[in-house]
């Protein structure tokens, strides 16, 4: 075993649990160290805090001179609990957080000081924000982007200092941030489904998108990690022989959680009671030291600030139990990969679950309307869907027998399937008394009872409705939520627009009463959205055959699916619902494709260093040792020494074969990485990437893990699957 690793293993068995102690309820902790409203309510003003509330509740502007007494306010809540300094804590386009502190302390001359946080300061920042992404929105020498408060997310302390959830834009305006976008679409469907919901509630004023996101990740042991450069520089592992024992007995799924993990866990969910994150469930997920933790739902905005926090709070409390997280989507090859399943919703301001089913016809009317809704937006935005989650990462998970395949389509069950086949039958037209009375009590009457058995969930489907809700299950686990969630809420935004547009205008056209319009636009959508429907096993070939014929995509990589982002259709939509500009969609797809080309750069240069610098040199040396071997045997045996050496001349052989091969192949893809730098064209260089460079990949990992079981284990200089994945 080569040094280093001896003393990573070393390191990691000796190791002792970390012990958190907890004196207290978690409910007692929960959200002390955020601005929340019974926090403002005991250090702001009147004024103040109904200014805070009515920007949260109905999106007014807050008044420069009332922003004062705001962050005057929170300045003393903050010093009071030890904070320091101030953030503004925002989503650049890199995938993660962004933040520069700023002390409260300030000189006032004659050697005095005092602590000072205006309004000005509080509502909006000048960063040096030049070096983020901002695919072509501004050259590098305009550093000028402004962070702008966000007070629907409230502020919160961590450690010593105040952050504060804000957008962020460029100087002209665009949107250079996650959040930004994620914004606007939940406006926009915000006010297409409070028209909506008008056809069965006038009392609703505002519907909130939820979210309950489902973190999967791993857990390794730091030193090991750091004993492999590939998952230091990628995240994942880009060569390792799988382990003779995987995940194959199913024995760590939902198994007892081991000691030091759970000691991670509690420190971990102490942390998030404090930050008011209301984390909920956790347990061992299907490969081994993989885990998932899991929120109660919130509001669409706060849960993507949440679920941004939590990556970073989960980092840095792993550091004190000296483990490694992984977020990549699939760390290791040939067990499960990790994803961020996202339960979405719709509810009123009136305490209504519009994909909850409801105990009259008429809520269940509603339900339906949304439901139906929901599987149209899907159905004519499935391309835009699938480049909503696509990554470099993603791509290695999507369609490897434990997560969606990349072919978008929806899950409802057997049982809606059926009331949806008998809605499709409803008359076109006018309802006569014996219709309405049959459909409304035989068939949305029934949907409560039909629900309550229905909580069968397709693991192979990407997008399936799961009784109350929808779950996103395709969404990997290190992305930022916000992407898929801006896109959902744009098309259900866009689709509620037309169904609205289409029952006024049959209502006035043909003079049918509300329930008859709505029944009859409904019934069109069951027939038109048919195709993305699928209850079947979505990993199989049969499926991609019916998928093509059905007329759905099956962008398998991220160059191919991202195209969705840029076409007529998508900007159209997004520019008519005020989502996004051209602008800044055209930004957004040229720093994905080039983050694409950067990964899988950054992959090939690290694949060829260890393949070169640690395994073949290490190869030779286990070669050398057998051609001594060789040679003492023939000075023992003379000629006959071939019927004692043939063992050791076959893996003489085989070794010569696999370096052959990794060196023809390192020499290939470095090739084919030079071609694909010297292409101006985004589009053409990530297909380089990944049709050219990616390809070779393989061909490099699999001699390399075949010269894992042939070379001597105490030479292996690499951290083998069965060390960083059983070691605790």
């Amino acid at each position: 075993m080569s040094t280093l690793r001896f003393h990573a293993i070393k390191e990691s068995l000796t190791r002792k649990p970390v012990h958190i102690e907890e004196n207290e309820r978690r409910s007692s902790i929960f959200g002390s160290n955020v601005f929340n409203e019974d926090t403002m309510r005991q250090f702001l003003t009147k004024e103040a805090f109904n200014s805070v509330m009515d920007a949260v509740q109905n999106g007014t502007k807050i008044d420069r001179v009332v922003a004062d007494h705001i962050s005057t306010g929170m300045k003393e809540w903050a010093i009071s609990k030890g904070a320091t300094h101030y953030t503004h804590w925002f989503q650049p386009l890199t995938g993660a957080t962004a933040e520069k502190h700023d002390a409260f302390f300030e000189p006032i001359g004659n050697g005095r000081a005092i602590e000072k946080f205006g309004g000005g300061q509080l509502v909006q920042q000048e960063p040096d924000a030049s070096s983020f992404p901002n695919g072509g929105i501004r050259n590098t020498f305009e550093a000028r982007g402004y962070t702008a408060w966000d007070p629907t997310s409230p502020a919160f302390i961590y450690g010593t200092t105040l952050c504060i959830p804000t957008v962020f834009v460029s100087y002209t305006g665009e949107a250079l941030d996650y959040k930004t976008p994620l914004l606007r679409a939940l406006q926009a469907v915000d006010h297409a489904a409070v028209d909506v919901c008008k056809y069965f509630d006038k009392n609703v004023k505002k519907v909130n998108a939820s979210l309950g996101w489902e973190q999967e990740y791993f857990l390794i042991d730091s030193s090991l990690v750091a004993s492999r450069p590939d998952l230091v520089l990628t995240g994942r592992t880009l060569l390792g022989h799988s382990p003779a024992k995987g995940q194959q007995l199913d024995d760590h799924y939902f198994g007892t959680i081991p000691n030091r993990a759970m000691q991670y866990m509690r420190d971990l969910e102490t942390e998030c009671m404090l930050l008011g994150i209301p984390v909920k469930t956790r347990h061992n997920e299907v490969a081994p030291n993989q885990f998932e933790l899991a929120p109660v739902y919130d509001e669409a905005n706060l849960a993507v600030d949440h679920n941004s926090l939590l990556m970073d709070v989960m980092d840095k409390v792993a550091e004190r139990h000296n483990f490694k997280v992984l977020f990549h989507e699939k760390p290791f090859a040939g067990v499960n990969g990790s994803g961020k399943h996202n339960n979405w919703s719709l509810s009123t301001d009136t305490g209504v679950n519009l994909l909850g089913p409801g105990k009259t016809p008429m809520s269940n009317l509603q339900f339906l309307t949304f439901f139906i809704n929901t599987i149209k937006a899907v159905n004519d935005n499935e391309e835009l869907l699938r480049a909503a989650i696509a990554s470099a990462s993603n791509d290695h998970r999507l369609g490897a027998n434990e997560a969606p395949p990349a072919i978008i389509s929806v899950f409802i069950g057997e049982q809606l399937t059926n009331v949806l086949n008998e809605l499709e039958h409803v008359t076109n037209g006018k309802l006569s008394p014996e219709e309405k009375t049959d459909l409304k009590l035989n068939v949305v009457g029934k949907i409560p009872e039909i629900l309550l058995d229905n909580t069968d969930r397709n693991r192979t489907s990407p997008f399936a409705f799961t009784g109350n809700k929808f779950e996103f299950r395709a969404v990997g686990s290190k992305a930022n939520c916000a992407n898929a969630m801006t896109v959902l809420n744009t098309i259900m935004a866009k689709q509620l627009i037309e169904f609205k547009a289409e029952v006024d205008a049959l209502i006035k056209k043909k003079d049918l009463k509300k329930d008859e319009a709505v029944f009859n636009i409904l019934r069109e959508y069951i027939k038109k959205s048919k195709n993305i429907l699928f209850e079947g096993n979505g990993y199989g070939e049969a499926w991609e055959k019916e998928a093509k014929k059905r007329g759905l995509s099956n962008n398998k990589t991220t160059p191919e699916a991202l195209k969705a982002k840029i076409s007529d259709k998508t900007i159209k939509m997004f520019e008519q619902l005020g989502v996004m500009n051209k602008v800044e969609a055209e930004a957004r797809y040229e720093i994905e494709m080039e983050e694409y080309v950067l990964r899988i750069q950054i992959e090939g240069r690290v694949l060829g260093d260890i393949a070169r610098n640690h395994v073949v040199p290490t190869a030779v040396r286990y070669q050398n040792i057998l051609i001594e071997n060789v040679k003492g045997l023939k000075e023992i045996y003379g000629n006959d020494f071939k019927k004692y050496a043939q063992e050791q001349m076959q893996l003489i052989e085989d070794i010569s074969k696999h370096i052959e091969l990794i060196n023809s192949n390192v020499t290939k893809m470095t090739n084919e990485r030079k071609k694909a730098n010297a292409i101006d064209d985004i589009e053409k260089k990530a297909d380089a990437y990944c049709f050219k460079v990616k390809s070779i990949f393989d061909d490099i990992r699999y001699s390399c893990d075949k010269l894992e079981l042939l070379v001597d284990d105490e030479l292996w200089p690499l951290t083998k699957y069965r060390e960083l994945l059983f070691t605790k």
